[in-house]
């Protein structure tokens, strides 16, 4: 039944669902890639939609900014709706030099700054990782549709305009590839309820050389890391 965040009826959501920060991209992703599209979330503009994809169904779901909105979206859809894979489609932006505009990284595992995993009580710092299953099936999606993609440690940050203009620098010293403000806390809810997670980004902006793309660019053209991620929903 519906929750407080997501208005959506028992068997409404698919089993796997895309998870796009903006809900216009869950808009966009729905309209390009789905066919008999349903639409069954608007609560706080957080667009859901499900349709078929290759005769797969699948779900979009807008889970906003940051690890609290989508620890919300991601812990309803897995505990009160069944959801089983989850596959965050998003942008970040890069701390590594050879990583460009437009490039597809995909989320090994995501150091975080947050408090997020404080709530658990470990008895020390815990690994943020994603599903193995998902990681491999991405990579060999990825090299059928001949996109490169970088694979490897990302950074969820809760900051967006940090006080310390280079703190970004102590992450790339250790290999960091880049930053965005989700993943950590999608792998550790799908961890703690006993789903599969993964993170699929795009290259929005550069931490090194200042590049950027604009809001209609990360909404309507980052379609590799979508298309990833269809194929092995």
């Amino acid at each position: 039944m519906a929750t407080v965040h997501i208005g959506a009826e028992k068997g409404q959501i698919a089993e796997t669902v895309l998870l796009p920060g903006d809900p216009l991209r869950a808009k966009f992703i729905a309209e390009t890639f789905l066919t008999d599209v349903k639409p069954y979330n608007s609560i706080r503009g957080m667009l859901g939609f499900t349709g078929m994809y290759k005769g797969k169904r699948v779900s979009v779901q807008g889970s906003g900014m940051g690890m609290p909105s989508i620890g919300i979206y991601s812990h309803e859809l897995i505990a009160q709706f069944g959801v089983k894979n989850l596959i965050r489609v998003g942008s970040c932006g890069a701390l590594q030099a050879d990583l460009n505009l437009g490039d597809v990284v995909i989320g090994m595992a995501a150091c975080t700054n947050s408090a997020y995993m404080h709530q658990y009580e470990l008895p020390g710092a815990y690994a943020p990782i994603a599903s193995y299953e998902l990681l491999a099936n991405a990579v060999a999606s990825a090299k059928e549709l001949s996109v490169k993609v970088h694979v490897g440690n990302i950074l969820s940050s809760d900051i967006f305009y940090d006080d310390n203009p280079d703190a970004w620098k102590k992450w790339q010293k250790m290999g960091v590839l880049a930053v965005e403000m989700e993943a950590a806390a999608l792998y550790m809810n799908a961890a703690r309820l006993g789903a599969k997670a993964l993170t699929i980004l795009t290259v929005s902006d550069s931490l090194v050389t200042h590049a950027q793309t604009t809001a209609e660019q990360r909404e309507k053209t980052f379609t590799q890391m979508m298309q990833i991620a269809l194929e092995i929903a």
